[in-house]
């Protein structure tokens, strides 16, 4: 894969700017979606959002970022880039994290007191296991970006030689939460801190309020009160998942332990300037990962952004568009679509 020939567009200059374009200038209806509610064990909905396709196509699993869903603006991007190429695919929805089809300003609440975390990996076992058992044959790929990418890549350390997928990519993982966490408490970080908090703060003071006998060990007044990543996961995340603190919480979702043990062609974008992620821990993480894992680092690009092309109003989404080359050279695919979104 050619990098070094790859450059931001002259317009966007910037982490902070890469970081935000998407939310600046994409849509969040650029495609519609199929909707399928799963039933999972523990007796929850969980929420696919399917494009349509050609019958036995290969499937491309979307896994989408922090508080993001089927309707966040890069998920929209990736899904609209799967379809150009003739293939379908599955968006996972992580809990509470669902939105109403007729108003995606709407989330949708779950059934069990439980949010989403970077170490859950079971949502994801249970929506490979349905698709693989309805089309046994077809080719299976997944795509996951911010805490999406980390969970794919902790699930497919975790398949001891299993090849489940045929082929894997992930878009400015977290590799290792803790260190996500500090580098987000600089005060440039504030901003991104912020919205966070503005947003999963209510989703679990709901928990709280509707689920008070299995809730009963939070303090609501914490969560209330939480003002960095870290706050809120040791007294919101953690003790709600059954982790005994931010600490412990971070440690088992770091993805680390799990790299060298992927045996799926794998790659990992990532930017050298991610305002979320130190590029000291992207270092440790390529430094242990399988040789089955091939990492892209430019030194540009943001969280989730590398954005490119010429002028504005024709960007081109570069680390998308790599993602979709990736797997079409594991696959059926031999033009990968090019295009502005």
């Amino acid at each position: 894969m050619d990098v070094a020939s790859t450059e931001p567009g002259w317009w966007i200059r910037g982490p902070h700017l890469q970081t935000m374009w998407a939310r600046l200038a994409r849509s969040r209806r650029l495609i519609g979606f199929e909707r399928e509610v799963l039933a999972t064990p523990d007796g929850d909905d969980l929420v696919l959002d399917h494009t349509a396709g050609p019958p036995g196509a290969p499937r491309v699993i979307l896994l989408h970022g922090t508080e993001g869903s089927a309707y966040s603006l890069h998920t929209q991007g990736l899904a609209v880039l799967v379809a150009q190429a003739g293939w379908r695919a599955t968006v996972l929805n992580f809990r509470s994290c669902a939105r109403d089809p007729h108003d995606i300003r709407r989330r949708l609440r779950n059934r069990r007191p439980r949010l989403y975390h970077a170490a859950d990996t079971a949502d994801l076992d249970l929506v490979v296991r349905a698709l693989r058992a309805r089309e046994p044959g077809i080719p299976l790929f997944a795509i996951g970006f911010s805490l999406g990418g980390g969970v794919l890549l902790k699930w497919l350390g975790q398949q001891a030689g299993g090849e489940a997928l045929g082929a894997a990519v992930t878009i400015s993982a977290p590799y290792e939460l803790a260190a996500s966490s500090r580098f987000l408490e600089r005060r440039s970080a504030g901003i991104y801190v912020y919205n966070f908090i503005r947003r999963i703060r209510p989703k679990a003071l709901d928990v709280l309020a509707r689920f008070p006998a299995e809730t009963g060990h939070l303090d609501g007044d914490r969560i209330r009160r939480a003002r960095t990543i870290r706050e809120f996961d040791d007294c919101a995340t953690a003790p709600l998942h059954g982790f005994q603190g931010a600490d412990d919480y971070y440690a088992r979702a770091s993805t680390l332990p799990d790299l060298p043990h992927i045996h799926a062609p794998t790659l990992c974008i990532s930017g050298e300037d991610d305002p979320f992620y130190p590029g000291e821990a992207i270092a440790r993480a390529r430094a242990v990962s399988s040789e089955r894992v091939t990492f892209v680092v430019t030194p540009w690009g943001g969280h989730t952004g590398f954005v490119t092309g010429r002028w504005p109003w024709r960007p081109v989404y570069w680390a998308e568009e790599a993602a979709i080359a990736w797997l079409a050279a594991h696959g059926a695919v031999t033009n990968p679509p090019h295009g502005r979104r």
